[in-house]
């Protein structure tokens, strides 16, 4: 069995920039991007090299650029390994992180990359709608939504914290990042509420995130009802990669499984410790980070200090691309 696993960015590790080497010397990759603006019938690649990055971090905008930026890293990797005669990477897991889904769907032939560019779109648009004060869930409440990183919270004080939080409103705990690393959502007087009770109850940093959604929570609602609608107009294939859910890392294994997930995870939260820690427990040993930035292995290692994580976009590569090569001589 395959000891190595990709996984995929969300959200945050947008950069103005990225990408753009890599189409510049793989034709692989500048592909990804011309399908993806044809797709959208905008030029998405241009807001994602040349900015601005206000409008970049739109989250109607940043979702797709991820994803776009992400499969042209993928597709980058697989046609230098083909071009230097070595056998494509077969990885035992694909994961990603929130909106990092998408980018795994697509590496695993859940959808085409078109498809799922346009199915991001969308998730992007309503997710805005909702932290424009938009419907939100069953409350109700139409405030905007905010999000906010509490780092070095110990775990058995997680409660305490949903508590403050929850006492101004709907809120909750959108993702388990890491050991002493979580993201709570919920309507912004909740959130910051929350921000202000956490240094006070052992955390040593609580931070309000430049985000104007709240992601991974119940005032995702109204999104989630119309990704429902949007997904089930579209044939979705069995993923040739074994994937894994967000909210607990379940198996997905069929294309109903992957629609279904699609929609449960815009309002329930992401649990990325359990997934690492599912991956690891299946005997991987390598995570290849594929897409823009490092969020992800520097996750993977203060999870699981002894793994190997291996991010594609290496700044000083030609290109950008890092060049994995975990068993370059399987012959012995």
């Amino acid at each position: 069995m395959s000891t190595l696993a990709f996984v995929f960015p969300g959200q945050g590790s947008q950069a103005v920039g990225m990408g753009r080497a890599l189409a510049e010397t793989s034709p692989a990759a500048a592909a990804v991007f011309t399908e993806a603006d044809a797709a959208l019938g905008e030029p998405l690649s241009s807001l994602a090299w040349d900015g601005p990055a206000e409008a970049l971090d739109l989250t109607v905008n940043a979702q797709p650029a991820l994803l776009a930026a992400s499969i042209a890293f993928l597709r980058a990797m697989e046609e230098r390994r083909a071009a230097s005669g070595r056998p494509p990477l077969a990885p035992a897991f694909a994961a990603g992180h929130s909106m990092g889904q998408y980018s795994a769907l697509v590496a695993a032939g859940v959808v085409s990359l078109s498809d799922g560019m346009r199915l991001v779109r969308e998730r992007g648009r309503l997710m805005q709608a909702s932290g424009e004060g938009g419907p939100g869930g069953s409350t109700g409440e139409r405030r905007p939504g905010a999000m906010a990183a509490i780092i070095g919270l110990p775990e058995e004080r997680l409660p305490d914290l949903v508590a403050a939080g929850s006492a101004h409103g709907t809120f909750g705990i959108a993702n388990r990042n890491s050991p002493g690393q979580v993201v709570v959502s919920g309507v912004r007087p909740a959130v910051e509420a929350a921000a202000a009770a956490a240094k006070g109850l052992g955390a040593k940093r609580a931070l309000v995130l430049p985000v104007s959604v709240a992601a991974h929570s119940p005032l995702m609602a109204y999104a989630a009802a119309g990704m429902r609608t949007v997904l089930a107009g579209l044939a979705f294939h069995d993923p040739s990669i074994p994937l894994l859910a967000n909210a607990d890392a379940r198996p997905l294994t069929t294309g109903d499984a992957c629609r279904a997930e699609l929609v449960d995870h815009l309002t329930t939260g992401v649990d990325w410790i359990a997934a690492v820690e599912a991956m690891r427990a299946a005997g991987v040993t390598q995570f290849v980070e594929v897409g823009p930035g490092r969020v992800l292995s520097g996750l993977i290692r203060r999870i699981a200090p002894d793994a190997e994580t291996i991010p594609l976009d290496d700044p000083g590569a030609p290109g950008g691309l890092a060049d994995p090569d975990p068993d370059p001589d399987p012959a012995g």
